[in-house]
Order: C-alpha cells, then structure tokens, then sequence
C-alpha cells in the first residue's frame, strides 16, 4: 500500500507503507492517516536527523535490498537480469526530511491518509 505525503510547501511524497512505517514510528505517528503541525515539523525534522546519524554509524544493521535496477553490459545496453542494491534508512527518509523542512520554513502542515 502506498502512502501518500502532501503539503503546500512541496511535490507530494509517495512511499510503500512498509518503508513509511519506521519513519511515522520514530515520528509516533499512525501510518493511517494523520498530519505534522508547522509546530511539530522541527522537532520531527531533528528526530528523523537524529535517526539517520545512528543509522550511518552501524550501516550493516539498516540495510534493505529491495530496489532493483537493469545490469549494464560493457557497450553500455542494458541487460535482462537485476541485481539488488542496498537502499539506507537514510536514502528512505530524505524526501520526507526535505519535505520537513519545506513545510516549517512555509509554516505549513503535511499530512497523510485524508
């Protein structure tokens, strides 16, 4: 299931709900439905910072293989089979985070599931 994240201060957001879910968690936020506050965006802005910091330092911990990208052959085709790459934590929560900072610099709300 996607979720879909939306503001005024910038493109809407769209993740699996499975990788929002460690996110709305850290945030204590249903992943149903719900809204960050310009009032909260800064504190959950350093909360996400916060996360991504200790996710870096122990990388072999928050390592998901999940995206798959096409190999590229020696005379730059493509080929047919793909190969898993490591997708952070980090790499996860930045379009949110950039959203965060957009919505507590324009003083508006984000929300999700309404």
């Amino acid at each position: 299931m996607l979720i879909s994240f939306k503001s005024k201060s910038s493109p809407e957001v769209l993740m699996y709900q499975e990788h929002a879910q460690r996110i709305l968690d850290i945030l204590h936020k249903n992943p149903t439905r719900g809204v960050i506050t310009p009032a909260e965006a800064g504190d959950a802005l350093a909360l996400l910072e916060k996360e991504v910091a200790e996710s870096k330092l122990h990388p072999e911990n928050d390592v998901e293989h999940d995206a798959h990208t096409p190999e590229t052959l020696e005379d730059g085709e493509s080929g047919a089979h793909a190969r898993a790459q490591k997708v952070h934590f980090s790499q996860r929560a930045y379009p949110l985070m950039e959203m965060l900072r957009s919505a507590k610099a324009e003083n508006e709300s984000i929300t999700w599931g309404i």
